[in-house]
């Protein structure tokens, strides 16, 4: 809804006293209202589009940092969290998170988009948030990849939009959420409710708790650790593509972050000022900027000082760690502490990277330490930095602020609170769910497949083909791929188009003939 609504009372006095004014006054400010709408829409909707745009850094992201032999099946990953989310979050997602008037736990109403749009929500309120939704599943991804089969993607990227993630941001998000700031019915939490702009918690908390749980149940990819335990670096394939990746996220968070503001015509103060919701939105984008620049190069220079060389995939890593720390407080904190939010952000980042290794914790894309980690983080940063004179613009007046601000501890046990009941609820649903498919052996493929590759075993080839000579289709039993799933301990039976004799060992072979790749086993 917009928030720049003229009132024909407002006209009447420049108007004078000409014939029929009231009916002349309320006609501008129709016609000014529609016009107003239709700005606020507009940018809703390009923020939209950029969020979504992010699904392709995601995916460049995902691609770069595993080994070419499972670059297609982490693409089309990509693909399946956008369209199974979309369906999901149509039929369900939406109205669980926003379909109000509903209790504080679970939205009920405006299932499949019944009764749409209204004065409240339009449709491209929907496809915001829906883009949103796919970001979490997206951020899952990464931490299951190389191991994860294809059916347990499509279940998880379902339930994930479509019922964990809607919760959580009903709770946080909506006007009945029982911890949202802009509750409308009852009390707010702690007089302020949780303070998460644009979903430090609500997205990457919920992405990156999804994806540890389903790594560690998982349990690390063949040769990630020796015998011995000692951590082997699998790297990924592609630095330019992981580089690729990070720059379209980084072009997207401008939608992600100031976009959260859902719409622009809103004057702060007194009307016809220069200053004003716009002014926020561009404050939103500066300490975005700061704090994924800051954490960027606070781990250039430490990951030099800790390992002797300039990394830039932990560069690409550690920029992106800091948009998901500063990603709940960018609307309300000075550009000043956005720059502490981006320091402490990269050294979280690297400290539970250190922790991964020793407790054998194997995330390719670091997604766990980098969205649940650097995201616990963005929350306390924001109950202590979070400035009186922004969050009042913002959120309204008489509400508690940061601590190190001298608002004191009010919104800082607000959002530890938030960081408690993610993760619990996370938890129990992702871990449940993730715990049952292994249960009914439809979480992690085969050893044999693994060290193949997914792409040869369930893709029927290779992203990469120099040549006719290289596609494996072109070569009758040289390869084999698998027409279902594993399940119990037997090998499946080839399709009919596959050789009888075709041995998976030879897939393997050929995939190091033509890609180059060498063993998972460290040399002894």
């Amino acid at each position: 809804m917009s928030n720049a609504i003229c009132q024909a009372s407002e006209l009447l006095p420049l108007l004078g006293g000409a014939t029929n004014a009231t009916a002349a006054a309320t006609y501008i400010c129709d016609r000014f209202t529609t016009v107003a709408y239709a700005v606020d829409n507009t940018y809703l909707l390009f923020s939209a589009y950029l969020v979504f745009a992010m699904q392709l850094g995601f995916a460049m992201l995902c691609a770069g940092s595993v080994r070419a032999k499972n670059t297609m099946n982490i693409m089309l990953t990509n693909v399946l969290d956008a369209a199974a989310g979309g369906l999901s979050y149509y039929l369900f997602g939406y109205a669980f998170a926003f379909g109000g008037p509903s209790n504080g736990f679970i939205g009920r109403h405006s299932f499949a988009l019944h009764n749409f749009p209204s004065a409240s929500f339009d449709f491209s309120f929907f496809l915001y948030q829906w883009a949103f939704a796919i970001a979490a599943a997206g951020i899952t991804s990464g931490s299951i990849a190389e191991r994860t089969q294809f059916v347990a993607y499509l279940i998880y990227s379902s339930f994930l939009t479509g019922f964990v993630y809607p919760v959580v941001s009903h709770w946080f998000w909506s006007a009945d959420g029982w911890a949202s700031p802009t509750r409308t019915t009852g009390k707010l939490l702690f007089g302020s409710g949780v303070i998460d702009f644009a979903g430090s918690g609500v997205v990457h908390m919920v992405g990156g708790v999804a994806g540890l749980w389903g790594a560690l149940i998982e349990g690390p990819r063949i040769g990630r650790f020796d015998r011995s335990g000692r951590s082997v670096v699998l790297r990924g394939h592609s630095a330019s593509l992981v580089v690729l990746g990070t720059f379209l996220l980084w072009f997207g968070w401008y939608g992600f972050n100031p976009g959260s503001f859902l719409t622009i015509l809103k004057a702060y103060g007194s009307p016809g000022g220069y200053y004003g919701q716009w002014s926020g939105i561009g404050r939103t984008a500066v300490t975005t900027t700061l704090a994924g620049s800051t954490a960027a190069l606070t781990t250039l220079f430490s990951k030099r000082l800790l390992v002797g060389h300039w990394n830039v995939t932990d560069v690409c890593n550690g920029l992106l760690g800091g948009f998901a720390a500063i990603t709940s407080g960018c609307s309300v904190v000075e550009p000043w502490a956005a720059i502490v939010c981006g320091f402490v952000a990269s050294w979280v980042l690297i400290g539970l990277n250190k922790l991964a290794e020793k407790v054998h914790y194997d995330d390719p894309l670091e997604a766990a330490q980098l969205h649940a980690g650097c995201g616990a983080w963005g929350l306390i940063f924001t109950g202590l930095f979070a400035t009186k004179h922004f969050v009042e613009e913002v959120y309204g007046s008489d509400r508690p602020y940061g601590l190190f601000m001298g608002g004191g501890g009010k919104l800082l046990a607000a959002q530890l609170i938030q960081i408690l009941v993610v993760f619990g609820w996370v938890t129990f649903t992702m871990g449940s769910l993730f715990l049952g498919l292994q249960k009914i052996q439809l979480l992690r493929i085969s050893s044999n497949d693994e060290m193949a590759g997914m792409d040869l075993t369930r893709h029927g080839g290779f992203a990469y083909l120099y040549n006719d000579e290289d596609d494996p289709s072109q070569k009758p039993g040289s390869f084999m791929m698998r027409r279902v799933e594993p399940s119990g301990g037997s090998t499946p039976s080839p399709t009919p188009y596959d050789k009888p004799s075709a041995l998976l060992v030879s897939s393997a072979t050929l995939l190091e003939q033509l890609t180059g790749e060498v063993d998972d086993d460290p040399p002894s």
